[in-house]
C-alpha cells in the first residue's frame, strides 16, 4: 500500500513537472510566436512560409560589384620602380665618350658609337636621371615616348644620337598574387587583357578544392570577394586583371549550420558548390524521429543588399510539393537549418522520466520480494 502511494505522489509529481522537461529546442509554433513577438517590438524579422515557387529565392546571391573597370593601359606603359636599361647610339665624335661601334655591336657603320647607361629606377614620382639631359618625368609613359625625350635632350650635346629604351625590370605593370596558389608573387601582364582566370593559370593554378576557395581582389581603396569556382567557370570574364591588383585566393568552405531536433549540433560544409534544401537536410540526418517534427524545418538567414534583414524560411515537409520547392531552394553560405522540436515530445520525455524515477524502486521491490520468497 505504501508502494503505490509513494508511485502515485511520483507520478503526480512528474506530471506537473511536465512543463519544466528539457526539450532539443522550441517547437515550430514557437519559433513563429517569438519571430511574430519580436516584429511587434520593432525588430524585423521576416517569416516566409514556402509554399509556391514566388517564395523561393533566386539561386546565386546578387554581387555588389564595386571594383573600377579600367580601360586597360598600353602594356609597355611605364610605372613607379621600374628599372630602364637605356642604349645611346651617337654618330661621329662620342659624347659620352668611348663606347663600342655599331658595327662591333652587330650594325654596319664603324663610325657609330653604342654607349648603355647603367640601368635607371622610376622614383616613387616618375622620375628617372640622363646624363646631360637632367630629370625628367617618364611615369605613364610608353617607352617610345621616353626614347624621343632623351633623343630631344641629347640632339644640342651630340650628333644625330638615337637612343633605345627597354625594361630590366617590370614593377608598374604587374600584380601581386598569393594566397593558395602555386606560384605566388608578383605577377608581370604582357597584356594587360588577362582575365582573373587567366592570371590564376599563370601563376601555376590553385591548391585545394575550387569550392572551397575565395578570390579577394584589392584594387585601390576598393576591395571584392568572388567564389573561385564561379571565376573558372566564366562568370566574370569580362573582369580583367589591372596593374597594380592585388589578388588573393583565400581557403574559405562554405558550411551551413545545423541546430535542433535532430542527430547532433553541427557545421557541414557542403559537398559541392551548389546544395539545397532538401540536400541539407539529408545532409544533416533529417529530423530526430524521436523529438523532430517535420511540419517544423526553418532556414534562417540574412537576405538584403547588404546581409541586414533577418529572415525566416519555413518548410511544412508533411506537405508533398514542399519537397518540390525545397529542391529550388538553393543553400547559402553561412544558413542555419533547424528542426523543430516535436510537441509530442514532451509526453514521450515525461514517460522516460518516470521510467527513470520508477527503475529504482521496482528493482527495490523485486529484490525485497525475492528475499521474502
Amino acid at each position: 500500500m505504501k508502494l503505490k502511494l509513494l508511485l502515485s505522489t511520483i507520478a503526480f509529481g512528474s506530471l506537473c513537472a511536465c512543463s519544466t522537461l528539457p526539450s532539443s529546442g522550441p517547437t515550430g509554433g514557437q519559433i513563429t510566436d517569438t519571430a511574430l513577438e519580436a516584429q511587434v517590438a520593432g525588430a524585423a524579422i521576416d517569416i516566409v512560409p514556402v509554399n509556391s515557387i514566388a517564395d523561393v529565392p533566386p539561386v546565386a546571391e546578387p554581387i555588389d560589384w564595386q571594383l573600377p573597370d579600367y580601360d586597360p593601359p598600353p602594356s609597355d606603359m611605364i610605372g613607379p620602380g621600374d628599372v630602364l636599361s637605356i642604349t645611346v647610339f651617337e654618330a661621329g665624335v662620342a659624347l659620352f665618350g668611348g663606347g663600342s661601334s655599331a658595327e662591333a655591336a652587330g650594325g654596319f657603320d664603324p663610325s657609330v658609337k653604342t654607349h648603355t647607361l647603367p640601368p635607371r629606377r622610376v622614383d616613387d614620382n616618375g622620375m628617372i636621371d640622363i646624363p646631360y639631359v637632367g630629370t625628367i618625368q617618364v611615369l605613364g609613359n610608353t617607352l617610345a615616348d621616353v626614347q624621343v625625350k632623351i633623343r630631344e635632350g641629347l640632339r644640342t650635346f651630340s650628333q644625330d644620337p638615337q637612343v633605345s629604351v627597354t625594361r630590366q625590370e617590370v614593377i608598374g605593370n604587374s600584380i601581386i598574387i598569393g594566397g593558395e596558389v602555386a606560384q605566388p608573387g608578383r605577377l608581370v601582364l604582357q597584356t594587360n587583357r588577362e582575365t582573373l582566370s587567366d592570371v590564376i593559370a599563370l601563376a601555376g593554378g590553385y591548391r585545394g578544392e575550387a569550392k572551397n576557395l575565395t578570390l579577394l581582389i584589392e584594387r585601390g581603396d576598393d576591395l571584392v570577394r568572388l567564389r573561385l569556382s564561379d571565376v573558372l567557370a566564366g562568370t566574370y570574364d569580362r573582369v580583367r586583371a589591372y596593374p597594380g591588383d592585388r589578388v588573393t585566393i583565400l581557403a574559405e568552405p562554405l558550411i551551413f549550420s545545423v541546430l535542433g531536433a535532430t542527430g547532433r549540433v553541427q557545421q557541414i560544409p557542403f559537398v559541392r558548390e551548389r546544395m539545397n534544401v532538401i540536400e541539407a537536410i539529408a545532409a544533416a540526418g533529417g529530423p530526430n524521429s524521436n523529438a523532430g517534427d517535420p511540419k517544423a524545418i526553418f532556414l534562417f538567414r540574412y537576405t538584403g543588399p547588404n546581409k541586414t534583414q533577418p529572415t525566416v524560411y519555413h518548410f511544412n515537409l508533411m506537405q508533398t510539393p514542399t519537397f518540390f520547392l525545397a529542391q529550388r531552394f538553393a543553400l547559402r553560405d553561412d544558413d542555419v537549418l533547424y528542426f523543430g522540436n516535436s510537441e509530442s515530445n514532451q509526453p514521450r520525455k515525461l514517460i522516460q522520466t518516470i521510467g527513470q524515477l520508477f527503475s529504482p524502486i521496482v528493482t527495490a521491490t523485486a529484490v525485497a520480494n525475492n528475499v521474502n520468497n
